[in-house]
Order: C-alpha cells, then sequence, then structure tokens
C-alpha cells in the first residue's frame, strides 16, 4: 500500500507541475495573441477550441453534462466563470503586463473564501480580514504600476472584475457538482460561453487569413493545452493527492508567469510591480492559509472549473 501512494503521490506531482506550468504560460500567450486578435475575438478562438476537445467525449457519452434542470445556472454560471472572466482579462491586459495580471489574479481564493464564507453565515477571523485588505492593497499597486511609475489605467482595473467572476463561478456551482462530474460541468460551461462569444467572431474569418501562422498556433495551445489539458491534470492531481498539498503549487503561479513573459515577451516587471505583487501573495497566504474558525465542507475540495481552470474553494484558478 505504501509503495502505491509513493507512486500516487509522484503522478499527482507530476500533474500539478504541468497544470503549473501551461497556467503560468497562459498569461503571456494571451498577451502575445492579443497582438493580432481584439480580446472578444481571442477568448473565441480559445473557447471554441476547448469545446471542440471536449466534444467527441461528451457525443461518445464518456462525458455525461448536467441535467436539464440545472441548464439555467449552468448557463449563468458559463457567462460570468468564462465569458465575463476572459473578456475582462483580456481587455485588463491590453493595459497591463502578463506578470502584473497573474499578480492580481493571485487575489482569487482570498476573494473566494471570503465569499464561501458569507454564504454560509459564517464569521471570518481577523486574521483573515488583514490578510484580504492587505492582498488588496498589494493588487491595487499592481494595476497602477506602469514600469517604474504610477500610472492610473482604469481599464486595467477590469482585472478585479475577473477576480470576483471567477471567485462568484467556484462558490454558486456547489449544488451543480452533488449531480454532475466536473468535467461534465466544464463542458457545458465551455459550451454556453463559446456561444455567448459567437458576435464577436463576425470578422474573424478575414483576420484569420491574415494574421501570423505563430500567433494562431498560440491561440490553439491556449484552448488545448492550458484549458483542456491544464484542467485534465489538474482534475487528475487532486484525485491523487491533497487538495491543500497540491493547491499550494498555484501560489508559484503569479512567479512563474512572470518568468515566462520575461523570457517570451522580454516583460521584466518594475519595482512597483514586485513591491505589489508580494503584498498580494503575502495576503492571499494571510487569508487563506489557516484561516480560524472556518471549516469548508466537503464540496469545497471538490474540483471545479473556471477561466479554464480547476481549483478548491481557497485556492486560486489561473487561465
Amino acid at each position: 500500500m505504501s509503495a502505491r501512494a509513493d507512486k500516487n503521490d509522484a503522478l499527482a506531482l507530476w500533474a500539478a507541475g504541468l497544470t503549473l506550468l501551461v497556467w503560468s504560460s497562459s498569461y503571456p500567450a494571451i498577451a502575445y495573441s492579443l497582438r493580432a486578435f481584439t480580446p472578444g475575438e481571442l477568448v473565441l478562438l480559445r473557447m471554441l477550441v476547448a469545446s471542440l476537445c471536449f466534444l467527441p467525449t461528451v457525443l461518445l457519452g464518456w462525458i455525461t453534462l448536467p441535467p436539464r434542470r440545472d441548464w439555467p445556472a449552468v448557463i449563468v454560471l458559463g457567462l460570468i466563470g468564462h465569458l465575463a472572466y476572459q473578456l475582462c482579462l483580456g481587455y485588463s491586459m491590453t493595459r497591463i503586463s502578463a506578470g502584473a495580471a497573474a499578480v492580481v489574479i493571485a487575489m482569487a481564493p482570498a476573494v473566494t473564501a471570503v465569499l464561501a464564507v458569507l454564504r454560509l453565515k459564517e464569521s471570518l477571523s481577523l486574521r483573515a480580514v488583514i490578510g484580504l485588505l492587505v492582498a488588496f492593497a498589494g493588487s491595487l499597486l499592481v494595476t497602477v504600476g506602469n514600469g517604474q511609475a504610477i500610472h492610473f489605467e482604469p481599464l486595467a482595473l477590469l482585472v478585479f472584475v475577473v477576480v470576483l467572476s471567477c471567485s462568484i463561478f467556484f462558490v454558486w456551482q456547489k449544488p451543480l457538482l452533488l449531480r454532475t462530474s466536473p468535467l461534465g460541468f466544464t463542458a457545458a460551461t465551455f459550451f454556453v460561453a463559446t456561444v455567448g462569444l459567437l458576435p464577436f467572431g463576425l470578422d474573424l474569418p478575414d483576420k484569420l487569413a491574415a494574421v501570423p501562422m505563430t500567433q494562431l498556433y498560440t491561440v490553439v495551445y491556449l484552448g488545448l493545452v492550458c484549458t483542456s489539458i491544464g484542467i485534465v491534470s489538474w482534475s487528475f492531481a487532486l484525485s491523487r493527492a491533497p487538495a491543500s498539498r497540491i493547491s499550494s503549487f498555484l501560489y508559484l503561479q503569479p512567479v512563474g508567469a512572470c518568468l515566462i513573459a520575461w523570457i517570451w515577451l522580454h516583460e521584466a516587471p518594475g519595482w512597483i510591480t514586485v513591491a505589489g505583487g508580494a503584498l498580494a501573495i503575502g495576503g492571499v497566504l494571510l487569508t487563506t492559509m489557516k484561516m480560524a474558525g472556518l471549516r469548508f465542507p466537503l464540496w469545497a475540495r471538490a474540483p471545479a472549473p473556471a477561466c479554464s481552470a480547476t481549483v478548491v474553494v481557497t485556492d486560486k484558478p489561473v487561465c
């Protein structure tokens, strides 16, 4: 039994590491793709690729979609957790760097934890409240920091809508996951988001014929690897090892995103981004690690997708 457990742990760590790599790379990949596509076009293409990956498994019966009675909620959550999330992320990344976006979205576990507590009618510890305020202050510093100077960009604040969208998605999917599998729920929300994004594709036929192949490959990478494979590898990791241990990998995501963006896009983070990022990550850790007086139910540890990621209530997604 111990040998099997060791093997499961090793496989889970490898899967979590793969997920960390591909999700960290999604931010610079988005930034690179935005050089050729509008945010709406990019999100449509990404969701379309992801939906096409899941469609054969649904048609073959390998993945079962949610029951009919849950589809109104599935539609709302798909529009919030994928369409609104990805659109706001894309538009905010026209103003801030890939690394800065990853840092701000690191607030998601803290906000998710707070929403879960409010829904459960429980109280937050003082430590959690202080941590959330510190995380918000650090994230706000990142959004107004431009290189080495303070520069206010209203559109950059959309990244906070991204955090709220993803957090709402995590918490309000609870009853749905009691009646369907995480992958079935994921597929359904992908289909909903793809249909909702179709109006953004009116100019895509002409644009697809003109954009460089490297950016087309990057879009396919976002949909196939970052979205589809990332979800499967994350679900596999959570099924083989404790969620608290595996989810700790996600705290390295902003570091990975900054490093990849530096190598790929030559986006070197300024001192404001570094300082704000340190505050934000510190606040998230303070809020979500050993939150006094909080006990989340079993559903909170079930894998659930959002922004092309599967997470637990107290840890963040990535895109």
